[in-house]
């Protein structure tokens, strides 16, 4: 009786330990074409196509330059390359139970996002349903194309339903580039503000030489730029993002026709390329960290840390953060200063020659 209760015991630990490996391993232990969500090879992915219930869809195209969205927009890297990772991680746990089996095809026929993946010569690769979130909140109800039975689908080692990693959103999807320009590659940059002038400036390159421009009536009295600062100022452009995008969104034309203008951003390439952007003030609301103190570099009634931008010839309507944009809204003077003289190797706190020197 002991040697038979030993050896079941034995077989049960066997028969689990097979069960966590194979979940572990992201190989599932049911059949693939009732529960192979899993798609190991997703390089050779050509094409996604996302359809929600409502009608919302994304089209995900792989180009040779990179992936596009709904045959205009850039990909926002970050939402396609966790769908891919989803794609190539997610595995069925267990068959939807019998008791829920009924709520859960409702679901998925009512309010399911329906998944297309195809290679890159066009060839289906597989279909399945993604719907809400399982009976024990850590997994997710899906249902392949053609099969009997939806599944409990989970990423092993992530605890959640992951039904937000297949949006249809295009806020979502698109990428949130204002400005992306190499230093090299820059031919000139003007920002221009709209209650400051004297701050306004302009750097150019031209003929290998840096310029700096700005209001004649301050110019005239400088010395000449800080090239140092002009260089380092051209490198700011690279990879410049929003926030998000505002399209749609109710409100917004009358949010516009209130918000202040700040300034406007041209960056101009050797190419011909241009990019431009229009600044808004934000008006003061709740998350604003400056609602119970002033920012000397921001009016007491505008949002010190988001800003409104308009881009891409006035068709997009972003939200942008001061912490990104803030190197970028530089004023002219700036240019004109002189570095600080960094103090003496190994003597830390002695002041600069030049300031001793000029100590009365």
């Amino acid at each position: 009786m002991r040697k038979t209760i030993l050896y079941l015991t034995v077989l049960v630990v066997l028969g689990l330990g097979i069960y966590l490996f194979l979940i572990r391993s992201g190989d599932s232990p049911y059949s693939s074409s009732e529960a192979g969500f899993t798609i190991k090879d997703t390089a050779s992915i050509g094409r996604l196509y996302l359809v929600a219930y409502n009608g919302e869809s994304i089209l995900a195209e792989r180009s040779d330059s990179g992936w596009i969205i709904n045959k205009q927009y850039k990909a926002l890297r970050s939402t396609l390359e966790l769908l891919l990772t989803t794609l190539y991680r997610e595995t069925a746990v267990v068959p939807v139970t019998k008791n829920a089996l009924e709520n859960v095809i409702k679901d998925l026929a009512a309010s399911g996002i329906k998944v297309e993946v195809y290679d890159r010569a066009g060839k289906k690769m597989k279909v399945f349903y993604v719907g809400g979130v399982a009976v024990n909140n850590t997994g997710t109800n899906m249902l392949l194309e053609g099969a009997s039975t939806p599944y409990v689908v989970q990423v092993p080692g992530f605890n959640g339903y992951l039904t937000s990693r297949f949006t249809t959103s295009l806020r979502d999807w698109r990428d949130r580039t204002v400005f992306d320009l190499p230093e090299s590659e820059i031919k000139s940059v003007s920002v221009q503000y709209a209650d400051k002038s004297l701050n306004s400036f302009e750097v150019i390159r031209e003929n290998g030489k840096i310029i700096v421009k700005g209001d004649t009536n301050f110019t005239k009295h400088m010395d000449t730029p800080n090239l140092h600062r002009a260089n380092l100022y051209l490198s700011y452009f690279k990879n410049v993002n929003c926030e998000g995008f505002l399209n749609g969104l109710p409100d917004n034309d009358t949010t516009f026709k209130t918000a202040p203008k700040q300034s406007s951003i041209d960056l101009v390439g050797m190419h011909g390329q241009h990019q431009h952007a229009d600044i808004y003030w934000m008006a003061l609301n709740r998350r604003s960290k400056n609602i119970s103190g002033s920012d000397i570099s921001v009016p007491d009634d505008y949002d010190a840390d988001r800003l409104y931008a308009v881009i891409n010839n006035n068709k997009d309507t972003v939200m942008i953060q001061q912490f990104v944009f803030g190197k970028i809204f530089r004023r002219c003077f700036e240019f004109f200063q002189k570095d600080i003289e960094p103090a003496p190797k190994g003597k830390p706190n002695e002041l600069p020659a030049s300031v001793l020197n000029n100590k009365k």
